[in-house]
């Protein structure tokens, strides 16, 4: 399992991802879910991936092989917009799976991947994709400046409450390492280190990429201080007065 989320923000783009994939209770391993894509001054896109690793790896490869058209190979350093970056990434999903797909239904594996796309193009603005396993996709907006991927359901209450379009960069990066926070504690298939990428936009280059493991002191203190503060907001809520 997987647990990855991004905000699209009016200043950029945060980005953050765990790393933790298993096969079993007693087959589990650490792979990167996070995949950059820079052209110095002209274009920068991250992609975080979740479900099958082996999938997800061919779709990622495939983007950087290209995949042929009728008039040239594309690749996400070449095409033209984020919109069509994300319909690449659709693109790939949709060619591995008909590479794929047939072998892991005869061996009932489910055609289980999904991913973020995320970034800016010079001439666009910074934009945030969730690309699903059939290949088409959803894109944040204002009103809803997060996606998630994966075991999304314990770090959605804090965004719910918390991110709008406006919110500073580096709030956007307590509210995620929260959100994460928040996941690892409930979900063991979720795990240490996570992955986490601050985009500024017009800079077409990532501000912070950092991996962060369970003794940083930044995150080792959001955790304490999120547990805390959730206790003393628990305990400062007066109890219902229903019984005599």
């Amino acid at each position: 399992m997987t647990y990855c989320v991004g905000l699209a923000l009016a200043d950029g783009i945060v980005l953050l991802a765990d790393t933790r994939t298993n096969a079993g209770v007693d087959n589990i391993s650490i792979f990167s879910k996070m995949h950059t894509f820079l052209l110095p001054d002209e274009r920068f896109m991250a992609l975080l991936t979740s479900g099958n690793l082996a999938t997800a790896q061919a779709v990622v490869n495939l983007l950087h092989e290209g995949i042929p058209n009728e008039e040239r190979t594309e690749t996400l350093y070449t095409v033209p917009t984020m919109f069509r970056a994300a319909q690449l990434v659709g693109e790939a999903v949709r060619r591995i799976y008909r590479i794929d797909g047939p072998a892991m239904q005869a061996q009932n594996i489910s055609f289980d991947v999904s991913f973020l796309l995320g970034g800016q193009i010079r001439g666009g603005n910074p934009r945030l994709f969730q690309v699903y396993a059939a290949g088409n996709f959803i894109e944040a907006t204002a009103d809803t400046p997060f996606l998630q991927i994966g075991e999304h359901k314990y770090g959605k209450p804090i965004l719910d409450r918390a991110a709008g379009y406006d919110t500073d960069l580096y709030d956007g990066v307590k509210l995620a390492l929260i959100s994460m926070d928040s996941t690892l504690r409930s979900n063991l298939t979720v795990g240490p280190p996570v992955d986490l990428l601050v985009y500024r936009r017009d800079a077409f280059k990532f501000e912070l990429k950092r991996r962060i493991t369970e003794d940083d002191p930044y995150f080792r203190m959001i955790r304490e201080r999120w547990s805390e503060a959730l206790r003393e907001a628990y305990l400062a809520i007066p109890r219902p007065n229903w019984s005599s």
